[in-house]
């Protein structure tokens, strides 16, 4: 086995760290390269998991962080301005330093990657702060040594790796769907484990999706009704029954749409602890769809079985 990173190994792991850039579309690209690496080259496998956990868990943390520093950095905005000043006054401090909070958030995030990406092509061992190195003490990874027993990289802790990151990934909308079902695809038939979790995954992210969609969709319709029922597109007065019909109507929709909407944050919170409990080393099931897709993938693994 070769320590020193061939051109094929620094391509890869460019690449996988650049899909950052990409805002989440790219998270696919890591999975790809880890795949295709993953007995070819421990370095060029290790910087392509390290990607994905950026694109996956680092994402997460990043918008959460991100979003936390905005809204106190818009109260405290709107907290300083003098009576009568609107925040868009040209040249206004407040605002100036508002706006370079704003980019200076995204360049955090799309600086890392770019490092990466260049300490990789001159073939270093490239490192994230703070997760770099406790993932290369998960996956056993030693760039200057050969490992005691093992030539290649923990392979359980491979897998496990993979399937958290697609748990951690449902922050992103639909994008993140990508990780799990690439790991499926390309990496079904060498791992039951990752099989199950990806699809899990994929069903759970759908759903989650769905409930987002449907709960904005209510929620616009409702404003909609109500626009109509103002008479502002001809629609009924409210003291007729027409009108106190749509007007329950309109409150229900409202209410359902709060319901659906509010629950995704939670539903987002129990990817998160998806992919906490499968780096803990648990066979983690979802409520109610780790028993469906559990039914599905034995049936299905039957009639493989039945046909080979």
């Amino acid at each position: 086995m070769n320590t020193t990173p061939t051109t094929e190994d620094r391509i890869w792991s460019v690449l996988a760290h650049l899909s950052a850039l990409s805002f989440g579309m790219g998270i696919l690209l890591p999975v790809v390269g880890w795949s295709d690496q993953r007995r070819k080259s421990n370095y060029a496998s290790f910087q392509c998991l390290q990607a994905l956990g950026y694109q996956s868990v680092g994402f997460t943390v990043w918008a959460l962080s991100y979003l936390v520093i905005i809204i106190l950095s818009a109260i405290v905005l709107l907290a300083t301005l003098e009576p009568g000043q609107t925040p868009n006054t040209p040249l206004s401090p407040g605002l100036i330093v508002f706006i370079l909070i704003v980019f200076a958030g995204f360049a955090v995030y799309f600086i890392l990657p770019i490092i990466a990406a260049i300490a990789c092509a001159l073939g270093r061992d490239f490192r994230y702060p703070v997760m770099g190195d406790r993932l290369a003490r998960y996956l056993g990874f030693v760039p200057s040594q050969a490992q005691e027993g093992r030539d290649w990289l923990n392979e359980e802790h491979e897998f496990r790796w993979v399937a958290a990151m697609g748990h951690f990934s449902v922050l992103i909308v639909i994008w993140g769907m990508l990780a799990p079902l690439t790991a499926w695809i390309l990496q079904r038939k060498n791992s039951r484990f990752l099989r199950f979790q990806s699809i899990q995954t994929i069903v759970y992210q759908v759903c989650t999706t769905v409930v987002y969609f449907v709960g904005s969709f209510l929620y616009l319709f409702g404003l909609l009704l109500l626009v109509a029922n103002m008479g502002i597109l001809g629609g009924r007065d409210f003291d007729t029954s027409m009108g106190t019909i749509s007007m329950i109507v309109l409150g229900i929709l409202v209410l359902i749409s709060a319901v659906l909407i509010l629950s995704v944050p939670l539903l987002h919170i129990l990817g998160q602890w998806a992919g906490y409990r499968v780096l803990k080393g648990d066979d983690y099931r979802y409520p109610l769809i780790g028993r469906l897709v559990q039914k599905w993938s034995s049936k299905h693994s039957t009639l493989e079985e039945r046909h080979s």
